[in-house]
């Protein structure tokens, strides 16, 4: 059973988003995705100051079985990416909530995401 925490919102494509009191956006992989992927050997993260589009695959995570792209949740700006993380990609592994990827400006606010519950049936449908 996946850890889903109820102050996050979380995408189809199994990204969680954290809202942050500036109102930037903190994104990362849920713990459904880590699990789903096994050991994580390599992190791709996005550089900051880039541009993305609003499901643009702009990061990219590797396990031992598979990659897989990480999607921005809205447009915008870049403004932080977790390099820990990508010097320790096994972190998300260890805690897939802790271990964040990158923070986004968002231009507005993201549509479409999930709440907990609403992740939760998304995924037991898997």
């Amino acid at each position: 059973m996946s850890n889903i925490p109820t102050d996050l919102k979380y995408t189809k494509s199994h990204e969680w988003i954290r809202v942050e009191a500036d109102g930037t956006l903190t994104v990362g992989v849920s713990d459904h995705a880590q699990q789903a992927l096994g050991d994580i050997v390599f992190l791709e993260l996005p550089e900051t100051g880039r541009r993305v589009d609003a499901g643009e695959a702009c990061a990219v995570i590797e396990s031992v079985k598979a990659a897989s792209d990480i999607y921005a949740p809205c447009a915008g700006e870049i403004v932080a990416s977790n390099q820990e993380a990508a010097d320790a990609p096994e972190t998300v592994n260890a805690d897939a909530y802790a271990a964040w990827l990158f923070r986004i400006k968002p231009d507005s606010a993201p549509a479409g995401l999930l709440d907990a519950a609403g992740y939760e049936a998304e995924i037991a449908d898997a």
